[in-house]
This record gives structure tokens, C-alpha cells and sequence, in this order.
């Protein structure tokens, strides 16, 4: 493996450490100018977000979790600027809901930082735990 591949495989873990510590002036400087991110499903999350939209949008994600959102990376593969991520998280959701979830991600990086983020996750875990009854976003009206 190259040098760019490792690099990028660094900057992976790097922003996974920052989701899990819900480090935003990280988030920001791992974000390129163009970074879109993109969530599977039909959640009200779900599809294309901004920069912009995702910077404002993770202190309300990660604030449903009030002891935090860990993420341990399983597997990576990296070639070029794409890194394909295997990943689970764990934590409590604000209602008492316990969250685990497996995902897969791709992350594309130009130049150290991230331009594109795919989520792929077992959605109907997510909806059942963040939008049943009596486990609303936090945040929402």
C-alpha cells in the first residue's frame, strides 16, 4: 500500500475519533470546501447534505446520545483517494434506547481532506431507535 492510502486510512481514523467525541472544530477541518455527504434510506437524515448541512446537523445527531456515539472501525481498505470503511457503533440513545449499529462507509479524499461520505447502515435499527414512540429526535420540533 502506498503512501496516499495510508494517509487517507489515518485521516479515516481520525474521523471517526472525532464523531465518537463529537469533536465539531475537527469535523470542520476534515471537511473540504465541496464535502457532501450522503445517508442511505428514507430517515429524515437521509440522502445529500452540504458541508454546511452536515456541520450544523452532528451537534444534533451526537447530542441524542448523551454518554456518546463510539465507532470502532473493523476493516478498512483504501486504494487511491476512496477508503471503504466497515464500522459498528455503540451508545444510549437520549430516551434510554440502547444503539448498535453495523455500517459500511466510503470516504473520498483530496489533498487531506474529506469530499465525499457515504453511509450505509441498517436503517430500520436507526428509525426504530431514534423515531419511535417516545424517542424523538432531540432537537426536533
Amino acid at each position: 500500500m502506498g503512501a496516499v492510502e495510508d494517509a487517507n486510512k489515518a485521516l479515516a481514523r481520525t474521523f471517526f475519533e472525532a464523531l465518537s467525541t463529537a469533536d465539531a472544530a475537527t469535523l470542520d477541518r476534515l471537511y473540504a470546501p465541496d464535502f457532501e455527504l450522503w445517508t442511505a434510506g428514507s430517515l429524515p437524515f437521509s440522502g445529500r447534505k452540504t458541508r454546511e448541512q452536515s456541520l450544523a446537523n452532528a451537534p444534533m445527531v451526537l447530542g441524542m446520545f448523551p454518554d456518546g456515539l463510539a465507532f470502532e472501525i473493523s476493516a478498512m481498505t483504501a486504494e487511491g483517494e476512496r477508503v471503504a470503511i466497515e464500522a459498528v457503533s455503540k451508545g444510549t440513545h437520549a430516551s434510554g434506547k440502547a444503539y448498535a449499529n453495523d455500517y459500511h462507509f466510503l470516504m473520498r479524499v483530496r489533498d487531506g481532506q474529506i469530499i465525499e461520505f457515504k453511509e450505509y447502515m441498517d436503517t430500520e435499527h436507526a428509525r426504530d431507535v431514534f423515531f419511535a414512540e417516545g424517542a424523538a429526535l432531540v432537537g426536533t420540533t
